[in-house]
């Protein structure tokens, strides 16, 4: 586990090593809504094969930085990275055919929709075949095969964030970032939920999560930041700072 180092970008050796190059990185960024600034000079490094946790307590700034990497808020100084290619304050549609998709935690599907007709919704820019691709998705989410014509407006809430993963991943998508997907789902369920998250992981997506169950995430994730007040407070894989007195001491209460 470290602390952040704020005068050694975390890009630095990626950008002498071209082989190390980052699925994404987010290199000092700050931003915010209108003159209220919420993130800090955050930085993270997202690699292939991997699922990273940002945790922190409330207000740390964990889904602006997520929308701020999407492009959903305007990053005011820093710079974020796809695959070693600049993507600052790109718009979310251009994202999207770069490979990258984004689950927010609540309105992530379409209620009056059937799980198909949203898995389909998903593959809206494909020009082949997808049905292919629907019975990958069907596969990867067991819980989804028996239910394709129900609306996900009748599905439970753990249902609901696995068909949005499901339609998030309908594309070619090679990073994926959850925003708080076990929010508000009973125990058993939020497991489900990260098995299926490790599932995406181990099928060669890298996966980026913001969490408020700090453990659960820590201990399923290969690398994890605590963010507090918008800015890097601690960092290192999921086991390290689940170990840490410090880190357990602050913010492992739940």
């Amino acid at each position: 586990m470290t602390t952040h180092n704020p005068e050694k970008s975390p890009g630095d050796a990626a950008s002498s090593n071209p082989v190390a190059t980052p699925m994404l990185e987010v290199q000092e960024v700050e931003g915010g809504y209108g003159h209220a600034k919420i993130l800090n000079g955050v930085s993270i490094k997202l690699k292939k094969g991997q699922i990273v946790s940002v945790v922190g307590p409330n207000g740390a700034g964990k889904s602006t930085l997520m929308k701020a990497i999407f492009g959903l808020i305007q990053v005011t100084s820093g710079r974020v990275f796809l695959e070693g290619k600049t993507i600052t304050n790109t718009q979310p549609e251009a994202l999207v055919k770069l490979g990258m998709a984004y689950v927010p935690q609540i309105n992530n599907v379409f209620p009056s929709l059937s799980v198909m007709e949203n898995l389909e919704m998903g593959a809206y820019i494909r020009r082949d075949n997808y049905r292919k691709r629907i019975e990958e998705m069907l596969a990867l989410f067991p819980d989804l095969r028996d239910r394709p014509h129900r609306p996900a407006g009748q599905l439970s809430g753990g249902q609901r964030n696995m068909l949005a993963m499901a339609r998030a991943l309908m594309l070619d998508t090679r990073v994926l970032l959850l925003d708080e997907p076990t929010a508000g789902l009973a125990p058993k369920v939020t497991l489900n939920v990260w098995e299926r998250i490790q599932s995406i992981r181990d099928s060669g997506v890298a996966v980026l999560v913001v969490e408020q169950n700090t453990r659960m995430a820590l201990e399923r994730s290969d690398y994890g930041y605590v963010l507090v007040t918008g800015r890097n407070r601690f960092e290192g894989p999921g086991s390290e700072l689940i170990e840490s007195k410090e880190v357990a001491n602050l913010y492992l209460g739940q």
